[in-house]
């Protein structure tokens, strides 16, 4: 993602002191146009996310759902379409040095796929709730588009001559 991505919505651990937040983030036009294009995007139309802020051992978890509508361009047809994207959002973060932050310590790391993502490494004494949505919807982007019935059919011209039978031409006259 880009940088220039300025949407932000904070919320400061110490809220979540008399239990879970729930919050709606909805980007203005503003936000969702800077949103876009860090996100390579013709547009992001439209763009709302429900989560649920609660303490997890000693950082947070943010719980919820996004959905979007997204312009892209086509890798077929180069044609603009639109397209809905949805997603679950499920993310626990922990302050710097917590017990349950994972630091790399130089040996073998288990890749088990079943398994929930280490925590992230929270930065002071509040979360960015806007960045891990717009990073959820990154992740759920289709990489290479393609706008609904659009097909990829190369059909090489019936007189396109071959760079072989041109040398064939060349050692064999009868040819």
């Amino acid at each position: 993602m880009g940088d220039d991505v300025t949407w932000a919505r904070p919320l400061k651990l110490g809220e979540l002191a008399h239990g879970p937040v729930r919050v709606r983030l909805a980007p203005d036009a503003a936000d969702r146009a800077a949103v876009a294009k860090a996100l390579g995007l013709q547009n992001l139309r439209q763009f709302t996310a429900d989560v649920t802020v609660s303490a997890w051992l000693d950082g947070v978890q943010v719980n919820g759902r996004f959905e979007a509508v997204v312009e892209q361009i086509c890798g077929v047809s180069l044609d603009p379409f639109e397209a809905e994207v949805e997603g679950e959002i499920d993310i626990r973060a922990v302050p710097e040095g917590s017990p349950h932050a994972v630091t790399p310590d130089g040996g073998d790391v288990e890749l088990d796929s079943d398994a929930p993502d280490a925590p992230d490494l929270l930065e002071g004494d509040q979360i960015d709730l806007a960045a891990y949505v717009v990073e959820q919807l990154a992740l759920e982007l289709d990489p290479f588009p393609r706008k609904p019935g659009a097909e990829f059919d190369y059909q090489p011209e019936a007189a396109e001559i071959s760079p072989f039978a041109v040398l064939k031409k060349l050692t064999d006259p009868k040819a």
